[in-house]
Formats: structure tokens, sequence, C-alpha cells
């Protein structure tokens, strides 16, 4: 089953997500699933949020190449440390389509998460990778990337967002809905 994504205002964004606890085989088969629907999107990261599944599951891959190989498929990701040195990337969403914003960030963290075969991990990341991460995990807390804009920048963005959305379904009738 292909998953859908979720578009603001979806109210799902905007909710916590639940803790895993075990990535057994379902979980683990809606981890791959999440990895194609962020593949299919052209995207480098994706949270459980983002397709209306209400659990705290991530996937990233910020490689040149992606390839399912060197993804993170991630279950209850925590950030145990942040660097103070800060990073500055061009953000957008997949749940925000084609708006973007120049958001700061720690430029390190370190994570612990469970990984698809149910195992603990810790790592650290940098740069976008560190950057994709917090961006994710975000998103498992109800918070946009959006919420680091300001309220007029924000407001547009949700404005031309859902001027997309209106042009789009117009254009799937066939015309203009009166």
């Amino acid at each position: 089953m292909a998953l859908k994504l979720r578009i603001v205002p979806d109210p799902v964004l905007r909710k916590l997500a639940d803790p895993v606890k075990t990535v057994d085989a379902q979980v683990s088969r809606f981890m791959h699933e999440m990895l194609e629907a962020m593949y299919t999107s052209n995207g480098v990261g994706l949270a459980a949020p983002q397709v209306g599944e209400l659990k705290r599951v991530i996937v990233v891959d910020v490689a040149e190449e992606q390839d399912p190989a060197h993804a993170f498929m991630m279950a209850d990701p925590e950030i145990t440390w942040r660097s103070e040195e800060l990073f500055t990337y061009r953000e957008g969403c997949l749940s925000i389509p084609g708006q973007y914003a120049e958001v700061t960030r720690p430029k390190r963290i370190k994570l612990s998460y469970t990984d698809v075969n149910n195992k603990r991990v810790e790592m650290e990341a940098e740069d976008l990778l560190s950057t994709c991460i917090q961006h994710e995990i975000d998103h498992l807390n109800g918070v946009l990337f959006i919420d680091y804009v300001s309220k007029l920048k924000r407001d547009m963005m949700l404005k031309r967002v859902e001027k997309i959305q209106r042009l789009a379904a117009e254009e799937e009738q066939g015309g203009k809905v009166l």
C-alpha cells in the first residue's frame, strides 16, 4: 500500500507521536514503506506523522545517490547532545511543498534510536545529516520548520501552499470549482 503524504494544515502534523517501544515486523515493514515514499517524493527525510501515523519513526537519507542500504531508519530517536556551534541550511518539507526557509540548528548532535532490527544504536551526525534528523524529530513533536521563521513569513508560506493545493484540486476537477 502506498503511503499518502499529509500537507499543511493537516492537524496530524501538529500532534505528538507515540513511542514505538519495539521494532517488530510490522514496524519494520512500515519503515521500508516510509523510505519508499520518501524516495518517490524526492525527499531526504520523512517522519511518520507526515504519512498520518502518530508513531515516533523517521527515515533519513541525505546521500547524493540515495540507496536504502545507506539510509537511516529510526524508531524512538532521542537527541542526547547538541553542539553550541550552529549550522544554517535552507530547509524545505514534503508536507509544505514548494516552500523553503533558512533555519539555524546545532551543527552536530549525538542521538540514540532503535534501528530496523530492534537494536538500540548511538550515533553522531553533523551538518546536513544533523539538520535533517533534527527536522524529522521536530515532526514527531508536532513542530514544523516554518515554526522557526517569523509569523509573517510563515503565514505567507501557508497561503502559498493553500493556493497550490486549491489550484491542483481545480485542475483535477477539470476547471474552476464554483
